[in-house]
């Protein structure tokens, strides 16, 4: 491995120095051994050592490390001072790419979104729905080319069919080269003469396809599915892009979903609610379950009934259905209901929970109190 030289040495600047000294040095050397002015073999080499201590001694930070830690850097920086790039230094002081030739890049097709809005049983237990999606499909007559079957690309006359458009400037360094992709045939050399009759030569056509989408047991709102190449078709030929479709549940009537659990607000009655009783109630599985309610149930107790929530997605097993208990107290009474509430209410006494004795009498007679 080659040692580095001191950046120091290589600017030709003291320890010292200042900023604008270390920026006049640099300017000087840069043009000397810039690759479009000095053809020598070692030029390119000594002006990527110049640009890189030059990136080092003009920021203030960097030239604080370096002049503590050496080529190396702090701890934790890896590689040290080493790796700055010579094409944006380039770049980054004299405008434009150095490089005379320039890859044709592949462009991808835009991605789509579709909202679809399922029932909440369709996202509980999974479905498969068509849907129709209006996109930019390749041209199958000419295939994307753009061109009509038959014919032939001609040389782009802007470019001569390099795909490239050179501008030279001239500036205190001398002259340079800027490259740019040549925008009239959008850096591919060649040109369609005779347009697809079809596509016009855009090589897309807008066409609605209609495709069919599975949905999954388990999903809720928000969440998407991603039909990969199911967006737009690329331009020139492109790969298509992909295609998300946002789902959107619609709520059930007496049903709310928390994660996994189902949750039923379960109205009972007081004889219900003291004496424990049999209810139906409702199930996202078609038809209703009998649900057990023991004697004594309170208003704002639970009752939990395993493996009835909506199913877990992408993998075995269901939540649970989930019975919050509310006791009503009936606002209007018979004359009937009256009678039996105070005949009930006299033998409860004073207690709430219709002991006959509270808790202190009781205390009272084990401790043979008067």
């Amino acid at each position: 491995m080659a040692v580095k030289r001191d950046y120091y040495e290589v600017l030709g600047v003291g320890r010292n120095a200042a900023e604008d000294e270390i920026r006049r040095s640099y300017r000087k050397l840069a043009r000397q051994y810039h690759p479009d002015v000095n053809k020598a073999p070692e030029a390119e080499e000594r002006f990527k050592e110049v640009s890189e201590a030059y990136q080092v001694l003009i920021d203030g930070e960097k030239r604080r490390n370096y002049d503590q830690f050496g080529h190396e850097g702090p701890a934790g920086f890896g590689e040290g001072f080493a790796g700055f790039g010579f094409e944006e230094i380039f770049e980054s002081f004299f405008g434009g790419a150095r490089s005379t030739t320039r890859s044709r890049t592949e462009r991808r097709g835009a991605d789509l979104r579709f909202d679809l809005r399922i029932s909440f049983e369709e996202a509980a237990f999974g479905t498969t729905r068509e849907v129709e999606i209006p996109r930019l499909e390749t041209c199958g007559h000419c295939e994307g080319s753009g061109a009509e079957p038959g014919s032939k690309r001609d040389r782009c006359p802007n470019c001569s069919g390099t795909g490239e458009i050179r501008k030279v400037q001239q500036s205190i360094f001398g002259r340079f080269v800027n490259v740019t992709m040549c925008n009239r045939c959008k850096g591919e050399g060649n040109i369609v003469t005779s347009p697809c009759s079809k596509c016009r030569g855009n090589g897309r056509v807008r066409a609605t396809r209609k495709l069919e989408v599975q949905v999954p047991p388990g999903v809720d709102s928000g969440q998407h599915l991603r039909l990969t190449g199911q967006g737009e078709a690329g331009p020139d030929q492109g790969r298509n892009g992909d295609l998300y479709v946002v789902l959107s549940v619609s709520p059930h009537p007496v049903l709310v979903r928390r994660g996994n659990d189902l949750i039923h607000d379960l109205t009972i009655n007081f004889a219900q609610a003291a004496l424990g009783d049999e209810v139906e109630i409702p199930t996202i599985d078609r038809e209703a379950r009998k649900l057990h309610i023991p004697a004594g149930t309170q208003s704002g107790d639970t009752l939990r009934v395993r493996g009835l929530g909506v199913p877990y997605l992408n993998r075995p097993g269901r939540g649970d259905l989930i019975a919050g208990v509310r006791v009503v107290t009936p606002k209007r009474l018979s004359e009937e209901q009256r009678k039996l509430f105070m005949m009930l209410g006299h033998t409860f006494g004073s207690n709430p929970d219709g002991e006959s004795q509270g808790f202190f009498d009781k205390l009272k007679q084990a401790l043979g109190s008067d």
